[in-house]
């Protein structure tokens, strides 16, 4: 079994362990009473007339039916007591909102903090809100004995309250298609007060005023060796790098790698390769051509991320997901797949 990181996991795990060797001692005691009744009630000779030997016994009956039975009903009340707590969350529970898309995991945290990994505080009650924008995913924690499907026009919710901090795997448990076993991130759950200085820190763009920002995006190098010994913004500017590397990132963060190559070979079943999306021919479904002038060119990068349906390539599906995304976050993808063209 997993390690324990949840107060489920040790009364799972106790029922579990229970069952297992209940069942294991009668299918031990069943198979040995007919391996025995084998032997001693065979035919010993060709001869021999098979002649029937059963009788009533009232007490034996009622034993073999009465101790399994009261087994049964323990196992069901004790499942059905633990059933019932991790589908009763707590009022003081802290709510995350959870996206499920192929084949990535997003977590919105209050304040609008978005994120690919699960961040919680140890001891402290979570509810995940969760919804899937195109087929059912199943989030899946192992070490919290926590499992809870992801229907599309379904809101499910699933909580836990972890107890040890550590990192651990989060997997979708439900075949989504061709990138499910991709489909994974990590739950990190932190010391008491390291949560709050965490999702302070988790979004160092947002936390630069409209001024900051477009100092850095004229000269990212210049900016940070600015900041980086103020005392106010010198913890925000050690999480920043240079737009491309952010968008990097978040190019893998939101599942872009999943549907989109940035080398130029086709990716089976999703979109056009980020390689060349600047300089290539570029022709719509409706038989428009993209221009291609570099200001055009990113507009139509920047279009297709917040409406992914509006220009489609000729010979590719419709089938792009809507994901929220900031301006800045749009900047930094946009950087990264120019970065990328030479």
């Amino acid at each position: 079994m997993p390690e324990q990181g949840s107060r489920f996991a040790g009364e799972v795990d106790w029922v579990f362990y229970f069952i297992f060797w209940v069942s294991a001692a009668f299918f031990v005691l069943i198979a040995g009473l007919m391996f025995a009744f084998m032997i001693l009630y065979r035919r010993r000779h060709p001869g021999q007339e098979a002649t029937s030997k059963v009788s009533h016994n009232t007490p034996l009956e009622v034993t073999w039916s009465v101790i399994p039975g009261v087994i049964l009903v323990f196992m069901f009340w004790w499942g059905f007591r633990g059933f019932m707590d991790m589908r009763t969350p707590p009022d003081n529970s802290y709510q995350i909102n959870v996206k499920a898309v192929k084949w990535v995991w997003s977590f919105e945290y209050p304040g609008g903090i978005v994120h690919d990994e699960l961040h919680c505080e140890v001891g402290q009650p979570v509810i995940l809100r969760m919804q899937s924008d195109d087929v059912i995913h199943s989030c899946y924690i192992p070490a919290f004995r926590v499992k809870r499907d992801v229907v599309p026009g379904r809101i499910s919710f699933l909580w836990f309250q972890a107890t040890q901090p550590g990192t651990y795997p989060l997997f979708c448990a439900e075949y989504c298609g061709t990138g499910h076993s991709d489909m994974r991130t990590v739950v990190v759950v932190h010391e008491r007060g390291e949560f709050a200085k965490w999702l302070e820190l988790a979004d160092p763009i947002k936390r630069l005023t409209e001024e900051q920002y477009a100092e850095y995006i004229q000269d990212p190098d210049a900016f940070i060796q600015k900041y980086q010994d103020d005392p106010e913004m010198g913890e925000v500017v050690a999480r920043l790098q240079p737009p491309q590397a952010m968008g990097e990132k978040l190019y893998k963060k939101k599942g872009c790698a999943n549907c989109h190559s940035v080398d130029g070979t086709p990716v089976v079943g999703g979109g056009p390769s980020f390689k060349g999306v600047l300089s290539r021919d570029t022709v719509f479904s409706d038989g428009r051509t993209l221009p291609k002038d570099r200001e055009t060119r990113e507009n139509y990068m920047r279009r297709s991320m917040l409406d992914p349906l509006a220009d489609i390539v000729r010979g590719y599906d419709a089938i792009m997901p809507k994901i929220a995304l900031t301006d800045r976050e749009i900047d930094m993808l946009i950087a990264y797949i120019e970065s990328i063209q030479e």
